[in-house]
């Protein structure tokens, strides 16, 4: 083994500018897959962390994944009920105080109640469609990224009671109003109420900034006409991987559909799915096209050497001995290139670490982001490992022929 591996050697320096350009070539496309998977693993664990951060781990709202049995479907197997027009119902979660005791006694989070409404908010003449979302502030603050979001005032000053409300700066902005200003909220049931403004939030959603606002709960009970009630609880867990098990044992435990964050963006995790699947196939391809150049001098080199492939197996080589050579050669070039690609990689990885971005809109403030970046071994590994297979099929192929090849053909100057 140490002759074959220094006669391996041998050949591949006897060819420089050719080994040269072969390494470059397994060099760069290790480089740029590597850069190429840091940033988009980097994206979108930047994206499921945001995911994760803004929204609640399960979502346990006042509906039923499927319409409530009837009686009688209990006592006639036979009964089929269809076109049922049930009362209409706007309690919410029946006995709040009991779920959340119940919920409370074994999830392993946080947990937050509200109430969510909608109503019209008026000032100056302005009327503005708004979500009214009713809150407990200190357990708001727990599990809500929006404390993270606000312009001016602050979520704790909900904590001193009274009749405030947080929006939106949009909103604010719709309506003219500003911080400190008394607006008139009116629910969809015509109850009115004034409110002063003692905080504006801008979280880049539109949606949230143009027609959310936040009170206490107890005034949103009032403003709906619905004393005591709830009709959304959510949960902010420990683990948020949990939040499938979590969902399913609540809403088997208290009858409520529970949604995991998982369940709740499906579709987007799909997609991600999807998308690292045409990374990896993109980086096998460039590695792939960086064999041929491993192919291409493991070729020209069997061909070169085909009198001394004839010595060396009249001296007793076998054709084992022969396909072992020419591979080491191709498994050589492919793990040269790959150490030199681990190091531009690492190189094109810090660079795009230092990019920055100035970001700046009308209703915000100037912000200044990178490119999200992951740095993992992982990305490195697998690199290599394309790099290294596409080594050795590019030498396995020329080395077999070397092996087929007779000795006493090519001493006599046979075709």
């Amino acid at each position: 083994m140490p002759l074959i591996l220094t006669l391996a050697l041998t050949h591949i320096l006897g060819r420089g500018r050719q080994t040269l350009v072969a390494v470059l070539g397994v060099a760069l496309g290790v480089g740029f897959s590597i850069a190429m998977a840091s940033l988009m693993q980097g994206g979108e664990d930047d994206f499921i962390a945001k995911l994760v951060d803004t929204m609640p781990h399960v979502d346990i709202t006042d509906e039923r994944r499927a319409a409530r049995r009837q009686p009688a479907q209990d006592e006639f197997a036979a009964l089929h009920i269809a076109g049922l027009r049930p009362r209409e119902d706007r309690r919410g979660i029946l006995n709040p105080t009991e779920v959340t005791a119940m919920l409370r006694a074994w999830v392993p989070g946080k947990m937050a109640l509200s109430l969510k409404t909608q109503g019209v908010v008026r000032y100056a003449g302005r009327d503005v469609g708004i979500g009214i979302i009713g809150v407990e502030p200190l357990a708001e603050m727990q599990i809500s990224s929006l404390t993270k979001d606000f312009r001016q005032g602050s979520f704790a000053a909900l904590i001193a009671g009274g009749n405030n409300i947080v929006v939106g700066s949009r909103l604010a902005q719709r309506l003219g109003a500003e911080l400190g200003t008394t607006v008139t909220v009116v629910s969809a049931t015509g109850q009115s109420r004034a409110f002063k403004i003692v905080g504006l939030f801008h979280t880049g959603t539109t949606a949230r900034d143009e027609g959310e606002g936040y009170v206490l709960l107890k005034n949103a009970q009032i403003l709906s006409e619905r004393p005591n009630a709830i009709n959304e609880i959510r949960l902010k867990l420990d683990d948020p991987n949990a939040a499938p098990q979590v969902a399913r044992r609540a809403e088997a435990q208290i009858g409520y559909k529970a949604v995991a964050w998982q369940e709740a963006n499906e579709s987007l995790l799909e997609a991600l799915v999807i998308r690292n699947v045409i990374m990896y196939t993109v980086v096998g391809a460039i590695l792939l096209v960086a064999g041929f150049g491993i192919f291409n001098i493991i070729s020209t080199i069997t061909h070169e050497k085909a009198r001394d492939i004839a010595i060396l197996k009249s001296l007793g080589f076998t054709e084992a001995d022969m396909r072992r050579l020419f591979l080491l050669e191709g498994l050589a070039l492919g793990a040269c290139g790959s150490l030199i690609g681990w190091a531009v990689g690492f190189g094109l990885c810090f660079a795009l670490s230092l990019v920055r971005f100035e970001l700046s809109g009308a209703a915000v403030a100037q912000e200044i982001t990178r490119l999200p970046l992951a740095w993992s071994i992982w990305h490195y590994l697998i690199a290599a490992g394309f790099a290294l297979t596409s080594a050795a099929i590019a030498g396995y192929l020329p080395a077999r022929q070397a092996a087929r090849l007779n000795p006493v053909d090519i001493i006599r100057g046979a075709t």
